[in-house]
């Protein structure tokens, strides 16, 4: 970032304190992040599992019960990434500092770069093609020119989607590299429900073709590239806080100050917060899973192709 961005952006975050909060069109998106004005907004609920949903579908934890009490937070303005971080993005990240790729990444081969791909003998290239990217063709009466094609247009498509099987750590560190860090509950919160304390980034209602809960792809190709779902927008103009993968953010997982409620074991496990919905769930998605108060939890160690992340500035 230039010293002229630097200072632009920072005159543009006290216009932004002054003014308070403002409509998504007059938001400002600065090197794919976007400007998230300060003030207050509603954080948590105050819902109850009046309809038994908890014990119809065999949940351990009362639901619900983490959220509570719905309270206000005031917040200094912050910037967070538009979409959620791309295979493309971390893999620039992984290449330039050696860090290591997700293992995913190994059992399809997305670890492999285009030159190394280019180089490989035909063999070699149809081996790989086979047992790595499951082409579903007859790779032996194919040409190197014709499966390297392939390869690379699988690879392209790769690129844009959210990366996931990454830990807690991973998102950290990948964030500080950028200059920038993982967004708090609270910031991830806000940028997804804006000012009036929506339960979807769209509104209070549910619609299950504006958010990418699986439904929108057969097969294990699930995820879709940042903001494919026109309709998972914020009031800010955050895509994909409902659904695609859920989200990292910094906090470690406790009640919320006020909830006198029983607590959650979980809360002396040093967990993490894990925020918003993810497309793995499919047929089996309930709404509640996308609502932007739900409050998902695991260990920083811990890796899912269901988990990615964004980070905040």
């Amino acid at each position: 970032m230039t010293r002229l961005m630097i200072v632009f952006w920072l005159l543009l975050i006290v216009a932004c304190e002054r003014q308070g909060e403002v409509p998504a069109k007059n938001v400002t998106a600065i090197g794919g992040m976007v400007v998230i004005p300060a003030g207050r907004f509603l954080m948590g609920s105050d819902r109850q599992d009046d309809s038994g949903l908890g014990h119809r579908y065999g949940f351990t934890r009362p639901l619900f019960v983490n959220e509570h009490p719905q309270h206000m937070v005031a917040l200094a303005a912050y910037a967070i990434d538009r979409y959620e971080v791309s295979n493309r993005q971390y893999k620039h990240f992984v290449q330039l500092t050696g860090y290591p790729p997700p293992p995913s990444w190994v059992e399809n081969a997305y670890n492999l770069s285009d030159d190394k791909l280019a180089s490989a003998h035909l063999d070699n290239l149809r081996w790989i093609a086979s047992d790595y990217f499951h082409l579903d063709k007859d790779t032996r009466k194919m040409s190197q020119q014709a499966l390297l094609a392939d390869l690379l247009t699988i690879q392209h498509q790769r690129n844009e989607l959210p990366v996931t099987a990454v830990s807690w750590f991973d998102a950290d560190s990948y964030c500080r590299w950028r200059g920038a860090r993982l967004p708090t509950e609270a910031e991830w919160e806000k940028a997804a429900r804006g000012p009036n304390g929506n339960h979807y980034p769209w509104g209070n209602d549910w619609h299950d073709d504006m958010a990418n809960g699986g439904n929108q792809a057969e097969g294990d190709e699930v995820l879709l590239p940042g903001g494919r779902m026109a309709m998972d927008r914020s009031y800010y103009g955050v895509f994909d806080m409902a659904g695609n993968v859920s989200e990292w953010v910094n906090d470690r997982y406790q009640r919320y100050s006020g909830n006198n409620e029983e607590a959650d074991p979980a809360y002396a496990r040093d967990e993490r917060v894990i925020k918003g919905g993810g497309a793995g769930l499919g047929h089996y998605a309930l709404s509640l899973f996308f609502r932007a108060a739900r409050r998902g939890h695991a260990h920083p160690e811990t890796v899912s192709t269901d988990v990615g992340f964004r980070c905040a500035r």
